[in-house]
């Protein structure tokens, strides 16, 4: 995509006005602790910010350190993450924690490729740590910046892949070195959308590490207004999956046997009435042995130390 000077900075101008006036206020962003910031990304992950926030504050007061959460049993853990839903997070970043502690010896990782590999961490989440806790520069994009992005940039268009909003944000972050231009031109142009992930484009420490994470913010916080105020333009990207209906699914049923399993300490397959679903009960139990929720004591199951 072919941009002019004068409308990347418009857009630059558009974003960072927004955000001296409109400015969200979450703990998560009065800290640069890169654990405390891990627990609120993967608690971000599928949750709104709002009903984040006194997860996030309890959280971290029960568990203040990666060795605090590592040691803990998987109960007190679920019990913490109860009513945020999605509980693979909650095992998730335990893991990622007891990795921290095992394998880097409780000092958070530094590097992209490091955090990347931690359990619940992807892409974004890594970029995020990396831009929030450690001031590093890197194109970053989860649902609000796409919004920002398809709605600023993409008027119009459908199936948009990320790799084509990646193009973009590379060439319309005040933190990013642009491409190199042709001296014959103006237009700052991007990488190609087939070209190697931008993500791997990490370690510029330009501008201040405050810098840094007040652009990411901002195109946040614009995104979020444009869904009040527009609608959701995520529609129209290809990474856009519609929510399944939670009565009835899978979803349901696993939350609803963790949570017998954390009050009760033993939960069965009797506990659960098979025709309010319309899938196997059994699967749902095994699934979450499998990944090491729950152990098998004969006819019932239990908790995972």
């Amino acid at each position: 995509m072919k941009l002019s000077t004068s409308s990347v900075k418009a857009f630059q101008k558009t974003i960072t006005s927004y955000y001296r006036t409109h400015k969200r206020n979450f703990p998560w962003r009065e800290t640069k602790d890169p654990y405390a910031i891990l627990v609120s990304e993967i608690m971000l992950q599928q949750t709104q910010a709002d009903r984040v926030i006194p997860f996030f504050t309890a959280f971290l007061e029960k568990f203040p350190t990666p060795y605090a959460l590592a040691k803990a049993p998987v109960r007190d853990v679920l019990k913490a993450w109860q009513g945020l839903g999605y509980n693979r997070r909650a095992l998730a970043l335990k893991n990622a924690a007891e990795i921290i502690v095992s394998k880097h010896r409780g000092i958070f990782p530094r590097s992209i490729a490091a955090i990347d590999a931690l359990p619940g961490v992807g892409p974004y989440t890594a970029g995020a740590i990396a831009a929030f806790a450690f001031g590093v520069a890197s194109p970053i994009i989860e649902t609000n910046i796409r919004t920002v992005y398809l709605h600023s940039f993409f008027k119009g268009k459908w199936k948009v892949r990320d790799a084509e909003i990646l193009e973009v944000i590379q060439i319309t972050t005040p933190l990013l070195p642009p491409p190199r231009l042709p001296s014959t031109t103006k237009t700052v142009t991007g990488r190609g959308a087939d070209s190697a992930p931008l993500l791997g484009q990490v370690g510029k420490r330009i501008g201040s590490r405050q810098q840094i994470r007040e652009w990411y913010h901002a195109l946040m916080d614009y995104g979020a207004m444009l869904k009040k105020t527009v609608g959701n333009p995520n529609v129209r990207a290809r990474a856009y999956l519609r929510q399944s209906k939670f009565k009835g699914s899978k979803r349901e049923l696993r939350g609803a046997i963790l949570r017998r399993a954390t009050e009760n300490d033993v939960v069965a397959f009797s506990d659960f009435r098979a025709q309010e679903f319309a899938f196997p009960i059994k699967e749902i139990f095994l699934q979450l042995t499998a990944e090491g929720f729950l152990e098998r004591k004969g006819r019932v199951f239990v908790l995972a130390k």
